[in-house]
């Protein structure tokens, strides 16, 4: 893989599609009621650096897959991930619940943390553990706040 990875931009599609049907959709919806600031700016600079170094190979900080066969490891795993996301998109579509707030912020974040280790992509990896710690807390104390 060189500079660009098309996987990267596949599996970043997939995932972003439900999330702008849903935007589209529920357009007022969109603002959670956990505000804490500082956990809110750190989810959102661990997922655009997600979104970045999902696409995007930095020379001297990415490696490229370390392992025999880890591409199709990689696309093996992601696409079950991606699979599980949209099964979950489509299960919970109507439910508010702490199966969809979790599986929703789980299943991404594992997608992203994965990713970074089979790439050995340094700065995915760091991004995605930003990226998983907050979003899971947002999603769980966005939850217990609507329960």
């Amino acid at each position: 893989m060189n500079w660009f990875n098309y996987y990267g931009l596949i599996i970043m599609a997939v995932i972003m599609i439900p999330n702008i049907i849903y935007a589209a959709f529920h357009k007022n919806n969109s603002a959670g009621t956990f505000n804490n600031k500082a956990v809110i700016i750190a989810e959102q600079l661990g997922r655009y650096g997600c979104f970045v170094f999902m696409i995007f190979n930095i020379p001297y900080t990415y490696f490229d897959f370390w392992f025999d066969y880890a591409l199709i490891v990689y696309l093996s795993v992601n696409g079950a991930l991606c699979l599980a996301y949209l099964i979950f998109w489509i299960i919970c579509r109507n439910n508010n619940g702490k199966l969809k707030a979790l599986s929703l912020s789980i299943l991404p974040s594992c997608v992203f943390l994965f990713s970074g280790i089979v790439l050995a992509n340094i700065p995915l990896a760091v991004f995605a553990v930003v990226f998983t710690v907050n979003h899971i807390l947002i999603s769980y104390k966005n939850y217990v706040f609507i329960a």
